[in-house]
């Protein structure tokens, strides 16, 4: 089971790594450029891109927390120290997002015209395309690996790639002769970021309060209700990430089912539940008599 963990977590750190060769350059192109013609809208996405490589650095700080095996006292495993870091990265957009509209606040009162020419729409244009491969490519593996640092980081390079469309608006409108678009896009941008970091909050958080991972209980019911002895399902509740399911729910046997008939059909229904929902990492199952029967007794 560790070995398979490690190699899980294995494929989600080299998801990670190259994402964030791949933002730093984008970052790295956006602010030099953006700086040496004293475009804000285009410091302000390099410094987004700049937040994107460091969410993947605190992505695979997780990561390796995550990867640790099941100890004494850790016995439900380190699962939700991606959860915890996931937040972190919203933590650090809603920073980014705090300094860039306090940027374009200033920019409004204090307007400066930058210098726009053909290599910063081509700069632009070019970073575009490396967010949108970025983006593609973790979103894709954050669904298959069901990782939500993937996921979450995905969604962060998806603000930046809007917001380098509001960038390039902004240059044109530079070029047409309305440089006080510039800090005004500033601010949008970092109105865009925030509602990243609400987004993600909002994710994660749910799987920290133990919301309902699975919304559909008559899923988990059929399943049951399949196996031979069960006469009846309910009282199914659902916890966890989307890797990580823990299910708790009440079956209903027979009153004259022997114990150890008893305990094989709840192993049966934790098999036929792991092999239908492979997500699901833990079942556990209460055992009661048919309420028929518990009325005639009362």
């Amino acid at each position: 089971m560790s070995s398979v963990l490690s190699l899980h977590y294995n494929k989600i750190r080299r998801v990670l790594i190259i994402a964030l060769l791949l933002n730093w350059a984008v970052a790295l192109a956006k602010i030099v450029y953006g700086l040496i013609t004293q475009c804000s809208s285009m410091t302000a996405d390099g410094f987004h891109s700049l937040a994107d490589g460091t969410s993947n650095i605190i992505g695979l700080v997780g990561i390796m927390l995550c990867a640790q095996p099941i100890d004494d006292d850790h016995p439900y495993g380190h699962k939700k120290y991606e959860t915890l870091f996931a937040l972190g990265i919203a933590a650090l957009l809603a920073f980014v997002s705090f300094n860039l509209a306090k940027q374009g606040i200033h920019g409004l009162f204090h307007p400066e015209t930058p210098s726009v020419d053909l290599l910063s729409f081509t700069i632009m244009i070019a970073t575009m395309g490396v967010n949108f491969y970025v983006m593609s490519y973790e979103a894709n593996k954050g669904k298959k690996l069901q990782s939500d640092i993937l996921i979450v980081d995905a969604m962060h390079t998806r603000a930046d790639l809007l917001t380098s469309v509001s960038v390039i608006v902004s240059l044109i409108a530079i070029k047409l002769g309305f440089p006080i678009v510039d800090p005004a896009v500033t601010i949008l941008i970092a109105g865009f970021i925030a509602y990243g970091a609400f987004e993600i909050i909002k994710t994660e958080s749910a799987i920290l309060c133990d919301a309902v991972a699975i919304h559909d209980p008559k899923q988990i019911e059929g399943i049951v209700l399949k196996v031979d002895g069960v006469k009846g399902c309910h009282k199914i509740r659902t916890r966890g990430r989307l890797d990580d399911i823990h299910i708790d729910l009440h079956i209903q046997l027979d009153p004259a089912t022997r114990m150890d008939k008893a305990h094989e059909i709840s192993y049966d229904i934790e098999d036929a539940i792991k092999k239908d929902i492979p997500s699901v990492s833990d079942v556990l199952v209460h055992l009661e008599p048919t309420e028929k029967r518990k009325r005639a007794k009362s």
